[in-house]
């Protein structure tokens, strides 16, 4: 709409609403189309940019009395005009043309010996004249919608993490995909290193829910540990270092062998059961944990 005139652009049907809308319509249209358009759900697409932008300019002009007021008196001129020449034939539309072409040009030599401020000013004027108030001016409404908008993308968003989250945790079983901790620590080096049980923790669970963490009482250097989701585990994997002066080394017990994925058929049922599940095992698997690193450690 930026190479276009205001008064080129039906705004009511932009948004999808009649003439007589009221602001509590328009609004809540503009709501509606403008989400499905908002830049930042379409960052790479400029074309639902430009579209976000005349619906925003629409809302602004269409909720301002003052503009809406000359925007309406352009639009029912243009649609009289439009139905005033349909009713002509080409012969006489031709004349109407070159008598309107006339009259513009008498206007203009009688305006030429006229000061500026005796001249009347057309609706396409007036209406200009809004639309650079309202760009001057802001508009008050038009920043209250759109802070609503962001408010409900990151909603949204925030909304649909959870959920991955969720379906992430009950298609993932932490105990068949255990994680082993290295490090560097001499037999009888009292401080392990650098790293206890706690600073081990502060590690990992940045990037989730840590279901187990165990440390090897028996080998220093050594600690293992379960995630409770695919994605939290191939983080660490993939990220995660520890203290630089001394680095940890994470390697999987059992590499899943493909991408952890989510049955269609699950329901909230089935995660509220896993969950439960998980929690009533969290001591044994402790105690298997235990008992793999000691049997790790007799090697």
């Amino acid at each position: 709409m930026a190479n276009k005139k205001y008064s080129d652009v039906n705004l009511y049907d932009l948004l999808g609403v009649s003439i007589e809308a009221e602001q509590a319509e328009i609004r809540k249209a503009y709501r509606k189309r403008a989400l499905d358009c908002h830049p930042d759900k379409n960052p790479d697409n400029p074309q639902a940019a430009e579209r976000f932008h005349e619906l925003s300019k629409a809302l602004e002009i269409l909720t301002d009395v003052t503009a809406r007021a000359a925007y309406d008196k352009v639009l029912k001129a243009k649609k009289a005009a439009e139905l005033r020449t349909k009713q002509l034939d080409s012969k006489r539309q031709k004349l109407k043309e070159e008598l309107e072409q006339r009259e513009r040009a008498a206007l203009d030599k009688q305006q030429a010996g006229q000061p500026y401020s005796t001249i009347r000013k057309s609706d396409e004027e007036v209406l200009q004249e809004q639309i650079e108030r309202l760009r001057r001016e802001g508009s008050k409404l038009l920043e209250e919608e759109q802070r609503a908008m962001r408010e409900q993308l990151k909603r949204n968003y925030n909304e649909q993490q959870q959920l991955q989250q969720k379906q992430q945790t009950a298609g993932f079983d932490s105990a068949q995909h255990r994680i082993k901790i290295k490090w560097k620590a001499d037999k009888n080096d009292a401080s392990n290193g650098g790293y206890t049980h706690e600073q081990l923790l502060q590690y990992l669970k940045k990037y989730g829910e840590v279901v187990a963490l165990v440390m090897n009482t028996k080998i220093r250097g050594r600690a293992m540990v379960e995630l409770s989701t695919r994605e939290a585990c191939d983080m660490v994997l993939a990220y995660e270092k520890g203290n630089p002066g001394n680095p940890l080394h994470f390697q999987w017990v059992s590499r899943p062998t493909t991408p952890t994925t989510t049955p269609s058929s699950a329901t909230t049922r089935d995660y509220e059961d896993l969950v439960m599940r998980k929690l009533r095992q969290a001591e044994e698997r402790k105690r298997l944990i235990e008992k793999m690193m000691k049997e790790e450690g007799d090697e």
